[in-house]
């Protein structure tokens, strides 16, 4: 009769009754083996328990898109809320280095809201008479917010109220800055007082005002929770 290591090899696997392939105790059994039987020696997954682990991460990984989207549409708001702040302390700046009257105009087109940064060329203040006849000169290309920050905007959600307790709510004009939607500057560092509030396309919803006695700005995001505007 054989025997070592070669009969040990030929006693490991033998073929049931039914067919299923016995694991013994001294023979590892590979990936596909352990899949494809229960023996206590072969520890492996039933199909059904594959199906149930994929099922459980197709529903986590669902339910953890939405939450996903919604951060980076937020973050792009506050971006773009920061980057109107700085174009306007630019344009302070601008206004101070010159010694001259600069102002910042946002206007409405069909493709939404643009903003240029012009200098006053006749020391009458920035005038959209002037800038028509190009006395007072462009001094940074138009811009609008969607070229910088996908899906964001200049505007307001419905019912939202204003910055200031007491002030005009934005309603359907996310642009308050008065006659001409200038945000002027002047060689002294003071500006006009306005606010300019900025949404993005799933809802968040910032703000800048500007400050006429420093000329500086303040950014706020909305809390649709409180309903309340917090320093952002």
């Amino acid at each position: 009769m054989e025997r070592g290591p070669a009969a040990a090899r030929g006693r490991a696997f033998q073929p049931s009754a039914l067919g299923v392939i016995r694991c013994g105790a001294s023979v590892s059994c590979s990936p596909a083996t352990r899949v494809m039987t229960h023996h206590p020696a072969c520890q492996g997954y039933s199909l059904m328990e594959l199906m149930f682990a994929t099922g459980m991460a197709v529903t986590m990984t669902a339910a953890a898109v939405p939450q996903y989207l919604a951060a980076i549409d937020d973050f792009r708001a506050a971006g773009a809320t920061r980057y109107i702040s700085s174009r306007l302390q630019r344009a302070r700046m601008e206004a101070v280095v010159r010694s001259t009257e600069v102002a910042m105009q946002f206007a409405e087109s069909t493709g939404g809201y643009g903003y240029a940064v012009y200098r006053d060329g006749n020391r009458n203040g920035v005038l959209m008479r002037d800038i028509q006849d190009g006395i007072d000169r462009l001094i940074a290309p138009i811009e609008q917010l969607p070229e910088q920050f996908s899906g964001v905007e200049f505007g307001a959600i419905p019912g939202l109220p204003p910055v200031d307790a007491g002030g005009t709510p934005p309603g359907t004009d996310p642009v308050r800055l008065g006659a001409g939607s200038f945000a002027s500057f002047s060689a002294a560092g003071t500006s006009s007082s306005g606010t300019v509030y900025i949404r993005s396309r799933r809802g968040a919803q910032y703000a800048v005002r500007i400050f006429g006695e420093t000329g500086k700005t303040r950014m706020l995001k909305f809390d649709l929770g409180t309903r309340k505007w917090r320093p952002l």
